[in-house]
């Protein structure tokens, strides 16, 4: 078992025994935190990473004293802290990694996010996710819960709708073309990135083949507001707090932008991809 595996059931369980010494059942604590049930049972049962913003309502529903309430934030601040291998993040299963990004998403106001290899998760269709996460579980060895993480990364879509969020995406043009899923799969992807193309609060940029590239796009990297960063390796998934790095990432989100097209240019791009894969079927 990995460290952080150990240090996210250490967690479950003290947050647990705070609960039962309040005599709550996990329905309880549910209502009065506005969750749903599972939550409280995912994070007891360390299906789920409890955050510091979740650690400080439960204490303050189960009215812990604040020492304990602290203990317990520096645990939770040190789970995000840490960088354990993905193989062992992905045992918990696909859909509470999905949980964990959907409670850091909902935290965030300002998303921008570069992906170089995929169809961004948040705009993502329901046929599309299916075949990432079977290539997923495949690597990673994880449980078969596919279905479930599907389920989670859709709800996570609605945030989109939320007009006082901001969302900048840019991917490179290969992505369009990567054939991770069937033709018939990608043209109804590449449909819906058209569709997302036109919301007021999206910017979808895509670099071009022809863009003279700012660098090397080694990795995808996710910036929440101006305070974290997510950077996923193949056997690493980083969280960088340090104000340097979170500029670093900054800088050179705003350098793809500049070499990115948008709006129109892009529905252009999108739908000379689509023609690319007209008449095509099958895997």
């Amino acid at each position: 078992m990995s460290g952080f595996q150990q240090a996210r059931i250490d967690l479950g369980a003290q947050l647990r025994q705070l609960r039962e010494n309040a005599r709550l059942s996990g329905k309880d604590l549910a209502e009065r935190l506005r969750w749903q049930p599972s939550k409280v049972s995912r994070i007891e049962n360390a299906r789920q990473t409890a955050t510091e913003d979740d650690v400080v309502v439960w204490g303050q529903a189960v009215q812990a004293d604040p020492d304990t309430i602290d203990e317990l934030i520096r645990q939770a601040a040190g789970l995000l802290e840490r960088q354990d291998s993905w193989r062992q993040r992905h045992k918990s299963g696909l859909e509470a990694l999905q949980e964990d990004i959907r409670d850091l998403e909902s935290r965030t106001r300002l998303f921008r996010v570069f992906e170089p290899g995929v169809v961004i998760g948040l705009l993502q269709t329901a046929e599309y996710a299916r075949h990432i996460f079977s290539k997923v579980r495949r690597l990673y060895e994880t449980t078969d819960d596919v279905d479930a993480a599907i389920r989670v990364r859709m709800q996570r879509q609605e945030i989109l709708y939320d007009q006082g969020r901001r969302f900048r995406f840019v991917v490179p043009e290969a992505v369009l073309r990567y054939r991770l899923a069937p033709p018939d799969v990608m043209r109804g992807q590449l449909d819906r990135l058209i569709a997302v193309t036109t919301l007021p609060n999206v910017e979808f940029g895509i670099v071009p083949f022809a863009a003279p590239l700012p660098s090397a796009p080694l990795n995808s990297f996710w910036i929440y507001n101006d305070s974290l960063v997510g950077v996923a390796t193949r056997t690493r998934d980083l969280l960088l707090r340090d104000a340097e790095d979170v500029a670093f990432y900054a800088q050179a989100f705003e350098e793809y932008c500049e070499v990115a097209v948008f709006r129109d240019a892009a529905r252009a791009l999108i739908v000379r991809a689509l023609d690319g894969y007209a008449g095509q079927s099958g895997d």
